[in-house]
């Protein structure tokens, strides 16, 4: 039975599970089920709402807006819950700063009890929960969906993706199996997802050889299709970046194929991300380094370092103009340019890049995999790196930052579009983000030398402008940790 008409059983069943937990390894395709999924169930008006997690990306990267984000897309997907869940504000006025159980209880779960009788089976899609940057949280929210059971007239049912990792397994080890339904998508019989990326293949490349008008018949042939296939080895992350890269508008199709059916002998073949690993390798060699003199591919793989591994670990999706202001370079275009099959750049550098799957990050800081060393991304180096680089620019903050000139002005009462021109997004982020990555980064005693002179001459200045852009309470949090730190009494 098709998957996707597997989970519309689920969902129609009326004694059906709480939770189904669609899990699989990296690759295996389970945002895209979920994203095709949740349009399938807008167009039922099922969806009751969804939440799509990724590590390192702000508040998607953790619960800390998870229920709220949940609760708000109820009121718009089922209208009879808005004066319920405005009345549960109105009475926990800070239910922002509540607990998880609190929010979920008080904004979501109650109000659903409360609500007028009426027979309806809604769905909420959470997307890669193993992306949930807290193992914690990770367990409670499974533990608090799980009470979804006891809803009967407005029922309400949740579609789950993750990797099958410690922490999710865990938190459905603890709840009773007739609460949830586990399907493993790694164990779908090999020659029904061979079949399905078979079919992928054909239908992306013959797109790329009309476009690019290609006069080779048949291209690619059925015996490069069937290689295709058995090097994506079940996993549809390789097929969808494969595609990418021999679409790629800097090089011919048939030259980007050749480079992906070369033989493969780096990667241990004991290894399960094998193929992939071996793939991203390929791609990197080629797209970054290609023919340069070793002098030259030197030179790239460094920048290729700074660039690509600050944007793997970054909390926030940024502009690439930003990101380059961030580490101090005049332009970070010509890296990207080459890397379309990895990363998602706009062709505005004014619109976010981010990177297509999470495999690719993952390749990248594990040393066990990127045998590659030129590409190899350590992690601690460059949180601290960028560390230095947000330092750099609160120095340059001062006083009266936003040219108001009216010291007892609140922030509420200054435009929006007044704070952003003071404040640009690679400001914003320093001003947010320093200290994280000085936690998680390799500081050396120049560092903490860095902290003092920031306290000494800078410390007020990014008081302010952590106020003006609305992050005093992260700011007081990052004030204390830096007290733990420097271990100040």
């Amino acid at each position: 039975m098709e998957l996707r008409q597997k989970i519309m059983d689920w969902f129609e069943d009326p004694n059906g599970e709480c939770i189904f937990w669609l899990n699989g390894m990296a690759g295996t395709g389970k945002s895209t089920i979920s994203r095709t999924v949740a349009w399938d169930l807008a167009e039922k008006k099922r969806l009751a709402a969804s939440f799509f997690f990724s590590r390192g990306r702000g508040d998607i990267s953790h619960a800390g807006q998870f229920f709220t984000t949940i609760a708000a897309q109820l009121t718009r997907s089922l209208p009879v819950l808005r004066p319920l869940i405005s009345k549960a504000i109105e009475e926990n006025f800070d239910i922002l700063k509540q607990g998880l159980s609190e929010q979920w209880k008080h904004l979501i779960l109650d109000p659903l009890k409360k609500a007028p009788a009426q027979s309806i089976q809604l769905v909420v899609v959470i997307d890669a929960l193993d992306e949930c940057d807290s193992k914690d949280d990770i367990r409670l929210i499974l533990k608090l969906l799980a009470q979804a059971k006891c809803l009967e007239t407005i029922r309400l049912r949740v579609l789950v993706t993750s990797r099958p990792e410690t922490p999710i397994l865990l938190g459905f080890r603890n709840l009773p199996g007739e609460t949830y339904q586990d399907f493993v998508l790694h164990n779908i019989p090999p020659p029904t997802v061979n079949q399905d990326i078979s079919i992928f293949f054909r239908r992306k490349l013959s797109s790329v050889k009309s476009e690019r008008e290609l006069s080779t018949t048949p291209w690619p042939d059925e015996p490069t299709i069937q290689r295709l296939v058995e090097k994506a080895a079940g996993l549809f992350i390789y097929a969808a970046t494969i595609y990418r890269f021999i679409g790629d508008d800097h090089y011919t199709p048939e030259e980007q194929l050749s480079v992906i059916l070369e033989e493969d002998h780096d990667t241990p073949s004991e290894s399960p991300t094998k193929h992939l690993d071996d793939m991203y390798t390929k791609l990197l060699q080629h797209s970054v380094v290609g023919n340069q003199t070793v002098r030259m591919g030197d030179h790239l793989a460094v920048r290729f370092r700074k660039i690509v591994g600050s944007i793997i670990i970054m909390c926030d999706i940024m502009a690439a103009k930003e990101i380059a202001k961030l580490l101090h370079l005049r332009s970070i275009s010509t890296t990207l340019a080459s890397l379309h099959s990895v990363l998602n750049v706009p062709g505005n550098e004014g619109q976010p890049v981010r990177i297509f799957h999470p495999s690719f990050r993952d390749f990248l800081l594990d040393p066990q995999r990127c045998l590659d060393s030129r590409f190899l991304i350590d992690s601690q180096e460059t949180h601290i790196n960028l560390f230095r680089n947000c330092l750099a620019l609160l120095a340059g903050l001062q006083q009266d930052l936003c040219n108001l000139r009216e010291p007892g002005v609140s922030v509420g009462d200054i435009p929006e579009h007044i704070i952003q021109r003071y404040i640009p997004a690679h400001i914003h982020y320093a001003c947010r983000y320093w200290f994280h990555h000085f936690q998680l980064g390799n500081p050396i005693q120049e560092d903490m030398d860095r902290i003092q002179r920031f306290l000494e001459q800078d410390f007020l200045h990014w008081l302010e402008a952590i106020s003006l852009i609305r992050e005093t309470s992260n700011g007081i949090l990052m004030v204390k940790g830096l007290e733990v730190t420097l271990g100040v009494s």
